[in-house]
């Protein structure tokens, strides 16, 4: 078995880690104690509720608060973890634990799985992301703790606390309060607002810049991708508030537009129904669930540092000046990667919202792309249509949100062969545009 796993490609057993781990929820929700008193939950919402929970996402077609059990409860708690945190930084934390060193294939699977540069440096990196996430998780739950000992008991606040806080930094926006209304009692409570803001800011800027603004600390001198992730992220923040209170007008206050563009940012949870969103407030959504959050973070979506690049490149190419920002030159392969992964997002999404409006031809245009993007995104975000879906439907959406959560890039590589070098073809030039 070991022989067999060292032969699998880093990508690949990631790929397997993560289906197996949703393969393992799904056993646990279909079990009779994760099932809350006169609940019943079938197969493809166990599934589709494992799935969402490991790719954090956020979409559900079942009430996780009235359906589940406490034990339910606790499954989905970890599934949503080791979604975030991902399996690979999970299994290494394991293995310090018990002192053990890491080998170059373990550093290999770490680099791959958080998309990080290099071999150097991994281990304190990965000391870095578990400790910030718990973190970060603990003071969250704290603050959430107190909001949330207004209206209920110290051990309910302190388990909702807990769960909402690790939910909001791992980008997933499921909650547990039983009601099936996300945050909407607390569209204008200002504290729970700024608390699941933060956290979900913290999650999605990603652990590389955490990392480099602790390094940097002192000189304040940060790398290109720092630079680029907090310049990106600051405006779309203030841009995602800005167009979703013009489209939306008087039906949202600015806390509202605010929470909402944050959200928008994979993280799924909703002051407000998207459902009487406006279209154009849709599209404004959709954009920035599309772009998401940053490299190496817990969140998805095709990443802040791929649009600054696209974008630079676009520019690049109209001003006829190498692409550059912060007086660095973005090199080439990354202007090729950029363009391929926004590529293949785009083809997801239209697949994808194909085959829904096929399966589903009663559901409007509009509520079929705003979840194909989410679930692309792995947002979670949705217009209320997810429980009305079909067994075929959900299957497509469980598919793609594990696409999402790995990256279509990845999906697109695990089939990729080792080029034949021996054979060289001539070139010819293609008329473009």
């Amino acid at each position: 078995m070991n022989r067999f796993l060292k032969k699998i490609s880093p990508g690949r057993l990631i790929a397997l880690g993560f289906a197996a781990v949703i393969f393992l929820g799904t056993v646990l929700f279909m079990l009779p104690v994760s099932h809350a008193p006169g609940a019943e939950v079938s197969f493809t919402d166990a599934l589709f509720t494992a799935t969402s929970a490991v790719c954090v996402t956020g979409l559900l077609t079942v009430d996780a608060g009235s359906t589940f059990s406490a034990f339910g409860q606790t499954v989905l708690l970890l599934l949503i973890q080791i979604g975030g945190l991902g399996i690979t930084s999970i299994g290494v934390g394991l293995l310090a634990l018990t002192g053990q060193r890491l080998n170059f294939r373990e550093r290999l699977l770490i680099k791959e799985a958080l998309n990080y540069p290099t071999l150097k440096g991994v281990w304190s990196l990965i000391r870095l992301v578990l400790g910030f996430t718990f973190g970060v998780e603990l003071a969250g739950a704290a603050a959430t703790f107190c909001i949330l000992l207004r209206e209920y008991s110290v051990g309910r606040a302190a388990w909702l606390s807990v769960f909402h806080s690790v939910a909001a930094f791992n980008n997933a926006g499921i909650d547990v309060f039983g009601q099936g209304n996300s945050l909407l009692p607390y569209a204008h409570d200002t504290a729970m607002n700024l608390v699941t803001s933060l956290l979900i800011i913290l999650g999605g800027i990603g652990f590389f810049v955490v990392r480099d603004l602790w390094i940097g600390r002192k000189t304040k001198r940060y790398t290109l991708h720092t630079r680029v992730v907090l310049a990106v992220t600051a405006v779309l923040l203030a841009a995602g508030t800005i167009l979703i209170k013009i489209t939306e007008g008087t039906s949202i206050t600015w806390l509202g537009a605010f929470f909402a563009s944050v959200t928008a940012r994979t993280a799924g949870f909703a002051t407000f129904s998207f459902g009487e969103f406006t279209r154009a407030g849709l599209l404004v959504m959709m954009v920035l669930m599309f772009i998401g959050a940053s490299p190496g973070s817990t969140g998805g979506g095709m990443k802040t540092t791929t649009i600054f690049v696209a974008f630079a490149s676009l520019r690049s190419a109209s001003t006829n000046h190498p692409p550059e920002a912060f007086r660095r030159r973005i090199p080439e392969e990354a202007q090729h990667k950029a363009f391929v992964v926004l590529s293949l997002g785009l083809i997801l999404v239209i697949a994808v919202s194909t085959l829904l409006c096929v399966l589903e031809p009663e559901m409007g245009m509009a509520d079929i792309l705003f979840e194909t993007v989410s679930a692309v995104a792995t947002v979670g975000l949705s217009t209320g249509i997810t429980a009305d879906f079909g067994a075929a439907a959900r299957i497509v959406l469980v598919l793609t949100m594990y696409i999402g959560r790995l990256g279509p890039l990845t999906i697109a590589s695990l089939w990729v062969r080792e080029p034949d070098t021996g054979v060289s073809l001539p070139e010819e030039n293609l008329p473009i545009g």
